[in-house]
């Protein structure tokens, strides 16, 4: 288990396949993720099957989301990963709404970072946020993420094309002046 302040990291279980469901169904919680359609629960099953499965790899390594009382929350992975370029892609899903706006999310993610940054000796991390999607943005820049680039209208939502926006940090900016780098 990986700790945080609000949340810990742990291996997924498929005594999360409930919620995991619930939540890639939930159109609320979807509109701000790639998924587009409407999640069949075998396959939800299966996607959890493999992750539960297979040992985490350098390549792909994925966590439940808890709270320090033990309520499961959500997800986040780094995927992508490359040892040469020493970068990886992040994501993350609070499926719980409860959660939303409460700083669960701001603090998955720094955690997710201190694991990429001081176990798996990354360089930099990447994600993609929809424009539309400001909260999220905005719990990214209070983790150091920094604006990058912006793909125009690069996706079709709600009857509507919208920006995506393609937000990163470099080990150095995760680390605060002072503090000590892994």
């Amino acid at each position: 288990m990986i700790e945080g302040t609000l949340v810990n990291l742990r291996a997924p279980d498929m005594d999360d396949l409930e919620r995991n469901t619930r939540w890639v169904n939930d159109r609320e919680v979807t509109r701000y993720l790639v998924l587009r359609y409407q999640m069949p629960g075998l396959a939800e099953e299966n996607w959890l099957r493999e992750r539960c499965s297979s040992a985490p790899s350098y390549h792909n390594t994925f966590f439940a989301i808890e709270t320090k009382d033990g309520r499961h929350i959500g997800n986040t992975n780094l995927f992508n990963a490359s040892p040469e370029n020493r970068s990886a892609e992040a994501g993350i899903m609070i499926g719980d709404k409860e959660y939303w706006a409460r700083g669960f999310g701001t603090d998955a993610m720094r955690t997710l970072l201190g694991f990429g940054f001081g176990e798996m000796n990354l360089h930099r991390v990447h994600l993609i946020v929809y424009a539309f999607n400001e909260r999220a943005q905005a719990a990214y820049r209070k983790c150091g993420y920094r604006e990058e680039a912006r793909l125009r209208q690069h996706i079709f939502r709600e009857g509507a094309y919208h920006d995506v926006v393609v937000m990163s940090i470099l080990r150095g900016e995760f680390y605060t002046e002072g503090e000590a780098a892994p």
